[in-house]
């Protein structure tokens, strides 16, 4: 249920990216703006990065088969990945075009409904943003989150934009290219963010202080004595963890049973593991 609200998130984005990448190509190429024709050539890599969501969310609620025995999560990080390849060649695209339009020289000041625009398209965005975070929070979705945040961050690309417009009629007509050209360099960052993220993912990177958490958290249970050789990865937004716990020699094989499906329910409580595989181990001499 969770992953089909989370689909609704990224579908209003995609109509959204759609409308306002529309109006800001039209409005930007009739005005003659530079900044406003960048912004809406950034919504449009938007359209692909919400795409991608949408399809690794879909592929991500496929149960496991023969051939997939984790599951099929990793598809969504998969996905975003090869969005954040689209994404840098626009804003590779977009860099180059206001770097030769500065130095080809002969700017011109576009019309001020540019700038109306880029601040309605702003207002927009932030509703959008709005909706997507609340969205993610009652989902607990990382990668709804993750869109969500990508909407507040177009919300000021686009005030940014505007601003670049109005500076523009006071005799400064470079600064709608300078504009532009900041909105490539933001294009390109967004895209090495997504990258770096997703190759981090699906290179099995886990974030060390949530692993040292999570140990805290089972040294607390009464009935652990240590914890070792504890690891942590993710599938697409689900942690697995897997460890060995050190428990009294001498205890009941039903009492290390319950010790550690007690470990495997506060984890999954406490840090939203999806699944636990714990490991019980008998130790004398224990080093916490």
């Amino acid at each position: 249920m969770n992953l089909k609200l989370g689909e609704r998130g990224a579908i209003i984005s995609i109509i959204a990216y759609l409308c306002l990448s529309s109006l800001k190509l039209f409005v930007g190429f009739s005005t003659g703006s530079q900044a406003l024709k960048a912004d809406g050539l950034n919504n449009t890599t938007d359209i692909v990065a919400s795409l991608a969501v949408l399809i690794g969310l879909r592929l991500s609620q496929r149960p496991a088969d023969s051939d997939h025995p984790y599951g099929h999560w990793k598809s969504e990080t998969i996905a975003s990945m090869l969005a954040s390849f689209i994404m840098m060649a626009v804003g590779l695209q977009v860099l180059f075009d206001g770097v030769f339009s500065i130095f080809q020289g002969n700017e011109q000041s576009p019309d001020i409904i540019a700038a109306w625009t880029g601040l309605f398209c702003a207002v927009v965005m932030y509703f959008v943003y709005r909706y997507n975070k609340s969205l993610a929070e009652k989902t607990k979705s990382l990668s709804v989150m993750a869109a969500a945040k990508d909407n507040f961050s177009d919300t000021w690309v686009s005030v940014g934009t505007s601003v670049g417009i109005f500076g523009s009629q006071f005799n400064l007509p470079w600064l709608d290219t300078l504009t532009a050209v900041l909105v490539g360099y933001l294009i390109c960052k967004t895209a090495w963010d997504i990258f770096r993220e997703s190759s981090y993912n699906l290179s099995d990177g886990f974030d060390a202080k949530k692993i040292k958490d999570y140990q805290k958290t089972i040294l607390s249970i009464n009935g652990v004595e240590g914890v070792r050789n504890i690891k942590a990865r993710n599938y697409g937004n689900h942690a697995v963890v897997d460890l060995v716990i050190i428990v009294d020699p001498y205890s009941a094989i039903k009492d290390a049973h319950d010790i550690s499906t007690q470990v495997e329910k506060r984890l999954i409580k406490e840090h939203r593991i999806y699944e636990a595989n714990v490991h019980v181990e008998p130790g004398t001499t224990v080093t916490r």
